[in-house]
């Protein structure tokens, strides 16, 4: 159990200017708890000018919110931490839930598509999701228009008492996108699980978007898109469950309509084809990480061993440009030790002048 002390240095020091999940849990490692990080951040930032980690009074105005919206904090530690989403290297450190945590124990699948979708492929969302949650499958989804709420109602009308449905969203908790679904996401919060990664009272910015699809495709064994255009957040989910080692499936449509085409596209580049909630069974029953489809497959990052930060860090700004790069490349040509240049990584994101990408790829912001 954490203390009420440590649990809300957790939360101040993840609200602390430029600290990402990656960069937490390296700081975590390093001084073994977050009140000694928090006490050694100034110290750690200093090369990039004066740092201030974030203020007390507004991490306690955000614990005041998380309670009054009936809700409570996931710390990546706890037992009921959903273990699929902990194997993603940027899973966040922590999260707000509303609902039954347990449910993320459960074999999820997640099925997302076009927000103006079709009338046929919302009805084959609703088949999909009241299918695989009839197999015992728990659907997760985003609680956007069109495919989104599809899923997500299905699910909640076929799980009777506990709605087996994982809503993710891009706001606060207590912050209802979009307004028609403000219902929809307290049922889905009352008889499933509702999750959150940006603090209460946070509008849901495009910014968020990427973030929380990158939960989406952590929480499920398996991301099935039913319908999407090009370009489309769907497509963006679909690549991030591909990097992490997820099967990644779609239904094919009809070429003549532009919503069908993300989706043809994402077969074509090694998709699953699938064309009912038996086929995703197949696919994602017993998945032990090895998927099917050939879609993006990810690229290993560097592990740190938990005691790998350096005392000194490694000169890499010159091999660093905004074009992501993997830590392992630039260990390799940078001459220098693991722990030295994981300590100048997290000295130039303290700085604001390093972003982390997928597969342990960085750049420069």
């Amino acid at each position: 159990m954490l203390s009420q002390e440590e649990a809300f240095a957790r939360i101040r020091l993840l609200r602390s200017p430029n600290v990402g999940p990656v960069s937490y849990r390296q700081l975590l490692r390093r001084f073994g708890n977050a009140v000694a990080a928090l006490d050694a951040l100034p110290d750690l930032a200093a090369r990039s000018g004066s740092y201030r980690v974030a203020d007390e009074g507004r991490v306690a105005g955000e614990v005041a919110a998380v309670r009054d919206a009936g809700a409570r904090y996931l710390f990546h530690d706890m037992a009921d931490y959903p273990a699929l989403l902990a194997e993603l290297d940027s899973a966040p450190p922590i999260l707000t839930c509303r609902g039954d945590a347990a449910l993320a124990a459960r074999p999820c699948v997640a099925i997302v598509g076009a927000r103006n979708a079709s009338a046929a492929a919302v009805k084959l969302a609703r088949q999909f999701a009241g299918d695989l949650v009839d197999a015992g499958f728990v659907v997760v989804s985003g609680l956007a228009r069109g495919i989104d709420g599809a899923a997500h109602q299905a699910a909640l009308a076929q799980g009777a008492q506990d709605g087996a449905t994982i809503g993710v969203i891009a706001s606060g908790i207590d912050i209802a996108y979009p307004r028609e679904h403000a219902q929809l996401q307290d049922a889905v919060a009352n008889q499933g699980l509702l999750l959150a990664e940006q603090p209460p009272g946070t509008e849901p910015l495009a910014r968020h978007f990427p973030s929380r699809n990158r939960i989406i495709a952590g929480l499920a064994a398996g991301t099935l898109i039913v319908e999407a255009a090009p370009k489309s957040g769907s497509l963006i989910t679909a690549r991030l469950a591909g990097e992490a080692g997820r099967e990644v499936m779609a239904v094919p449509g009809s070429p003549l309509d532009p919503r069908a085409q993300g989706c043809n596209q994402l077969i074509r580049d090694g998709a699953m084809l699938v064309q009912s909630a038996q086929d995703v069974i197949e696919l994602v029953t017993g998945f032990c990480g090895n998927p099917r489809s050939t879609f993006r497959e990810s690229a290993a990052g560097y592990d740190f061993a938990n005691d790998e930060l350096g005392d000194a860090p490694a000169d890499i700004a010159g091999l660093l440009t905004t074009a992501p790069v993997s830590v392992d490349e630039l260990i390799r040509q940078s001459g220098e030790s693991p722990a030295a240049v994981q300590l100048a990584l997290l000295e130039l994101e303290l700085a604001g002048k390093l972003v982390r990408h997928a597969a342990g790829r960085v750049s420069l912001a």
